[in-house]
């Protein structure tokens, strides 16, 4: 099984819907991948309260992906989640390189970039869109290789 690991700052919103619906498609799909996530700072999500943020649980509510009943809140990333991810992509390049280079500075530049922005920059909505949007293009890239 290939494992592919979405990362953003406080493991809560934009990493948990990548990983969750990357997940839903991918098994729709039948690919041989599965989805993760971590956060890389999660002291800054003050805010972050419960599980998963509303938004991004909202959204997948819509497109009918199903959270667990016990869904796990954030974890911070670790070593151990980079040595054993096929591919890793941090959602915001403008947010997640700094902390890359400032806690994982030898995973810096072997890793993909997005740039989605979070809640304090663009919209819910804006975002999920833009994520959904990217990882339904990484699923049909999967699916041809």
């Amino acid at each position: 099984m290939n494992k592919i690991l979405f990362l953003c700052t406080g493991n809560y919103y934009r990493s948990r819907f990548a990983e969750n619906l990357f997940n839903w498609l991918a098994t729709k799909q039948g690919l041989d991948w599965q989805a993760d996530s971590r956060g890389l700072a999660l002291e800054r999500g003050i805010n972050n309260v419960g599980a998963i943020s509303r938004y991004a649980a909202e959204a997948l509510a819509v497109r009918l992906v199903k959270l667990p009943d016990d869904e796990r809140f954030p974890l911070a990333a670790s070593e151990q989640d980079f040595q054993s991810a096929t591919r890793v992509i941090a959602l915001d390049e403008l947010e997640h390189r700094p902390l890359m280079n400032e806690r994982f500075p030898q995973w810096a530049e072997t890793i993909e970039y997005w740039l989605v922005h979070d809640i304090d920059k663009t919209s819910a909505t804006v975002a999920l869109e833009q994520i959904k949007k990217q990882i339904l293009q990484l699923i049909e890239q999967l699916v041809q290789s």
